[in-house]
């Protein structure tokens, strides 16, 4: 049998299940001799998001409900499937429902807007960010330059630092020589950088550096840089919109683990040596041989 149908008739099944379950409230019809409550179907129309201000759509849904209720318990009677393992399977679907609902209920509980901005206000150095405003010119390197050519390159971004520490601005040089297009645009202005997301040797230059400071040639994988910091480098903290996403993803992973470790915690599970379940099911054969 394909996967989908085990689970749609381990589904079939467990409604039918429930719906032969004791419960209050009024019958509203009768499956194979057992009643439908109404408690019953509202609990099936607010699992299938049904509004119940709908008539035409809820009369649909109780139609569909009580024909599926009556194949199920015909097909239960066919015997022709294993019950056992029809047992199994809708008991499985049932542990994975629970679970996962209740932890999805737990966590929405837990892991509150309020609970977002407490951590953000009481964790305030876990969202400082460490950025400076930087300019650079870059002559671009590759894989297939020889020592000579790339001897060559870096006298010629010598020359290029001499200029820009000399009577040359900066940004008039950025779109004179520079290889990046997108940069030598905007005089070779990339704007604000953060700590530790750019190359780890760019990085550490330009955050050692000064507000007007020009550093001499620098290597990276990308080429030679000759990079100017226009503004600091300076502490800011990120807004709470900008961390929220990661606070809430972080918090629900603490609260869904903590929550785990006590439910398991006071749960218990006792295991059978395989001598004692041995020895069980040989006293349960004798017992079947003297009835």
């Amino acid at each position: 049998m394909k996967q989908s149908s085990r689970l749609f008739l381990a589904g079939s099944v467990l409604l039918a299940a429930l719906g032969g379950c004791d419960a209050t409230g009024d019958s509203i019809a009768q499956v194979n001799g057992k009643p439908v409550t109404q408690e019953r179907f509202d609990a099936y129309l607010k699992f299938k998001r049904v509004p119940a201000q709908n008539p035409q759509w809820v009369q649909r849904e109780l139609d569909d409900y009580l024909e599926r209720e009556a194949l199920a318990g015909q097909i239960e009677e066919q015997k022709l499937l294993p019950a056992e393992q029809v047992a199994v399977e809708v008991d499985e679907f049932r542990k994975q429902m629970l679970i996962s609902r209740y932890f999805e209920t737990f966590l929405q509980e837990k892991v509150t807007d309020d609970a977002l901005r407490n951590y953000y206000a009481g964790h305030p150095e876990q969202f400082q960010v460490r950025r400076v405003h930087v300019a650079h010119i870059l002559l671009r390197t590759n894989a297939g330059m020889s020592d000579a050519e790339r001897q060559a390159l870096l006298t010629r971004a010598r020359d290029i630092y001499t200029r820009a520490n000399g009577q040359v601005e900066f940004a008039t040089l950025a779109k004179e020589v520079s290889e990046d297009q997108l940069s030598s645009q905007r005089g070779g202005d990339l704007g604000w950088l953060q700590e530790g997301a750019i190359d780890p040797a760019f990085s550490t230059k330009v955050f050692a550096m000064k507000a007007g400071e020009l550093s001499e040639p620098l290597a990276t994988p990308f080429g030679l840089h000759i990079v100017k910091v226009l503004e600091g480098p300076e502490v800011t903290k990120q807004p709470f919109e900008s961390v929220s996403g990661d606070i809430r993803y972080r918090l629900r992973q603490e609260a869904r683990q903590a929550e785990l470790e006590r439910l398991r915690g006071a749960a218990k599970i006792e295991k059978k040596e395989p001598a004692q379940s041995a020895k069980a099911e040989a006293a349960k054969d004798g017992d079947h041989a003297a009835g």
